[in-house]
């Protein structure tokens, strides 16, 4: 089930820490929904069709020289409109005066307005920053996020496969632990970022020992709080009767998450292999390949120039024949 994250101006009031000029704590009770801003140029002319009012509107020093040529009855009618039941609440760039006509409005309604010394430019590009991120679609995914050489690695199976030691193994080889057991993931733009829920946080499950806090055995190191989901390694039984690929240059496989495909490797489990090793391979096999460094396009072009040799040869053979 997709899931989208949740804002309130509470939160994003927090995180700025802009000056609040009108509203109380019970203003801060509103909802953001739209990761995105309004700067009201045509609202205050009095053109209101096809408006986003969910967006937090941004008063900037146009607006403001704008508002200060507008008499008292049209800027009533125009705050009105903005500073409606949808609209968040209005930022102030530049350190200006909030106009008096709206501020009184905004008092009535208790309404939230903030003030900033920032830039317009600045806060436009902070606040669209932060509501991506807080808004972003949210999923959850059982198995296990580590990170291992700097790659986020999500590691998926059946129940039983042995997802969480193979995690203890990595972390004892210096790798980091983010989540184990369910991963929540969520899409900024598009990439995926994994982390561990609240109540999971820094613990991972080990049938017949329990439950493990990775910090106090490992130290603060061995865990982060997030990672991007780069590779998803996929355990399954071994099958005798499936062909596992054997050069590297099969057809790669993709787990579609939020719309955004991550490369996907299965690894057979089986006695006698060591899954550990095999993953850091498989993710040093990966950076090289996104630096260009192919070892089965290798392989490939030396059993090429082979078979050129040989048929060369067995032609110059038949030649002297």
């Amino acid at each position: 089930m997709t899931l989208v994250g949740k804002c309130l101006i509470k939160d994003f009031n927090e995180y700025f820490k802009y000056k609040q000029i009108t509203g109380n704590e019970e203003s801060l009770t509103r909802w953001v929904i739209v990761p995105d801003i309004n700067r009201p140029g045509l609202e205050l002319t009095g053109y209101y069709e096809n408006t986003e009012p969910r967006r937090i509107v941004i008063l900037g020093a146009k607006e403001i020289s704008f508002i200060k040529g507008l008499d008292e009855k049209t800027q009533v009618d125009r705050f009105e409109h903005i500073t409606d039941g949808f609209t968040p609440a209005i930022v102030i760039t530049h350190g200006a005066a909030c106009p008096p006509v709206l501020e009184r409005i905004a008092q009535a309604k208790n309404f939230p307005i903030f003030v900033t010394e920032q830039p317009t430019y600045r806060v436009m590009v902070d606040i669209i920053g932060y509501l991506d991120d807080k808004l972003s679609p949210m999923d959850n995914i059982h198995g296990v996020l580590i990170s291992v050489f700097g790659k986020g690695v999500l590691i998926t199976g059946e129940s039983g496969m042995g997802k969480s030691e193979l995690a203890l193994d990595m972390i004892r080889r210096q790798h980091v632990l983010i989540a184990d057991d369910r991963v929540d993931v969520r899409r900024v733009h598009n990439t995926l970022i994994g982390q561990a829920p609240e109540l999971l946080k820094g613990m991972l499950e080990i049938r017949g020992i329990g439950i493990i806090a990775i910090v106090q055995m490992f130290g603060a190191s061995a865990f982060l709080e997030e990672a991007t989901i780069d590779v998803n390694i996929h355990l399954e039984k071994w099958n005798d009767t499936k062909e596992y690929q054997r050069v590297g240059n099969e057809k790669v496989e993709y787990l579609r998450v939020l719309g955004v495909e991550v490369p996907k490797l299965t690894f057979p489990v089986k006695e006698g292999r060591n899954l550990s090793v095999l993953v850091e391979s498989a993710i040093i096999d990966f950076s090289l390949k996104q630096r260009g460094i192919n070892s089965a396009k290798e392989f490939e072009n030396r059993v090429y120039d082979y078979i050129q040799k040989q048929n060369k040869a067995n032609k110059n053979e038949g030649e002297l024949e």
